[in-house]
């Protein structure tokens, strides 16, 4: 039986998924956002129509799956995703789980035993988010500067007990490339494989040493923010990219450019628009518009490309699905 993928459209065989971007976002709202009264109200119109014109661009360069892990608190709204799906034959994966302790929304987990927040993710990705039928395909997990929290572990733990029963796979976002190995450690500790986890952001840092030991310890290595490129430069990702294939670990390697196509309301008191004009290389598109080019001309084949954007989201939505059955 083939390993089956949860999208907003509906189930999907992972072997038809093809070229995959694994982490960007079709809508981010902060909490609180709403509580801005300087801002103007959001326009879900024009909202859709933005993130569609977005992504039928992205379906130009071939992509044909994007995995969106926004988590519960961060203005998740996957009607709008199955939306943009529908109007642009891209298959979206939307995500439970919940973010980092200071910028999520962490009372109610805080106040709830770790195996009801399991049972929560559980349930979005057996029978949906809220009433709409629409399920989960991928579990976000997070965790802030320095060291896991009390309550990241928590959700770490619950959300890896939700893997292990759904065989739904992990992903993560990490701050600063920061606690990778914590994030490691909890869910393998929970019985899951290295390979169902994506850690996530894990490409911010020119410590190449710190990227090869994620890879060496079996989980995914996440190259998801080019074109962000006022925490490190592009030519440092590209440079620790190929480093990382030279050294064995093609396999492990996932990319994506964590774009917001979409905000609600603004980032803490900065204007989106500004934001993304200031980082005009920010887009979907940027890997296949300037980053593969470049790894070409640094050795790399249409084939390794292929591998780590078709084969390589493949095998972690196969592995996560062939170890509950």
């Amino acid at each position: 039986m083939s390993a089956t993928v949860n999208t907003v459209l509906g189930p999907t065989k992972a072997s038809e998924l093809g070229r995959t971007l694994v982490h960007e976002h079709v809508l981010i709202g902060f909490p609180g956002w709403f509580m801005d009264a300087r801002q103007p109200a959001f326009n879900r119109r024009e909202a859709v129509e933005r993130v569609v014109d977005a992504f039928q661009e992205l379906h130009g360069h071939g992509v044909r799956t994007v995995i969106d892990p926004c988590p519960m608190d961060l203005g998740r709204d996957v009607e709008i995703c199955a939306e943009v799906s529908q109007k642009t034959g891209i298959n979206l994966i939307c995500a439970t789980g919940a973010y980092v302790e200071d910028m999520g929304i962490p009372w109610t987990f805080k106040n709830l035993p770790v195996e009801a927040i399991a049972e929560a993710f559980i349930k979005e990705i057996e029978r949906g988010v809220g009433d709409t039928g629409i399920r989960c395909g991928v579990i976000k997990i997070a965790t802030g500067r320095g060291k896991v929290s009390d309550y990241e572990r928590k959700v770490l733990t619950a959300a890896s007990m939700a893997g292990k029963a759904t065989g739904v796979p992990l992903i993560s976002h990490t701050e600063n490339c920061n606690c990778g190995h914590d994030q490691i450690d909890i869910a393998t500790g929970r019985g899951l494989k290295y390979s169902r986890l994506i850690v996530g952001h894990s490409c911010g840092t020119d410590d190449h040493p710190y990227q090869k030991s994620l890879a060496e310890r079996g989980a995914y290595v996440g190259f998801d923010r080019f074109g962000l490129e006022q925490e490190i430069s592009d030519v440092i990702r590209t440079k620790n990219l190929k480093a990382l294939v030279d050294a064995g670990h093609k396999d492990q390697i996932l990319v994506s450019h964590d774009t917001v196509n979409c905000w609600a309301g603004a980032y803490g008191n900065t204007d989106p628009m500004e934001l993304n004009k200031a980082l005009p290389n920010w887009k979907m598109t940027h890997l296949f518009e300037n980053i593969f080019p470049e790894l070409k001309k640094m050795g790399m084949s249409q084939q390794d490309l292929d591998d780590i954007t078709v084969e390589n989201p493949r095998r972690y939505f196969e592995d996560a699905w062939a170890a509950v059955r």
